[in-house]
């Protein structure tokens, strides 16, 4: 179940992240928007879980040279990628180059973190 919600609020992150011109969900109905979101909420995970602890480990030097600041840079090209890998399977969702992959990505950590820890919160009151 929590997976899901995960799954589900990555979704909504990227779906916020659409307002940046450049990266675009073409689609027409809702259902078949909100599947594509989850599609490529799921790509995301998948990119994010396999290839960044690579690049992580191999740009360790450049993490520790710009104080952390080339995460930005990663999270970016990540981001550039699961909108590639997207679009390659057929989805409708376009990310259209390294800025708005860059600042696309901002906006999922921002949407995402505020997120989970708004459902974080509303599960610690529901436990007590």
């Amino acid at each position: 179940m929590e997976f899901l919600i995960k799954v589900l609020i990555t979704a909504v992150a990227v779906w916020v992240a659409t307002v940046v011109p450049g990266i675009d969900l073409v689609d027409a109905s809702p259902a078949a928007r909100i599947g594509t979101l989850v599609l490529v909420a799921l790509v995301f995970g998948l990119v994010n879980a396999v290839i960044k602890p690579v690049v992580k480990l191999v740009g360790c030097l450049f993490y520790l040279l710009t104080l952390g600041l080339f995460g930005l840079v990663v999270n970016g090209l990540m981001f550039w990628l699961a909108g590639w890998i997207s679009a390659e399977l057929g989805l409708p969702f376009q990310v259209t180059g390294f800025w708005p992959a860059f600042w696309g990505a901002i906006i999922v950590a921002l949407v995402s973190f505020a997120l989970n820890l708004a459902f974080d919160r509303t599960r610690l009151v529901t436990r007590r």
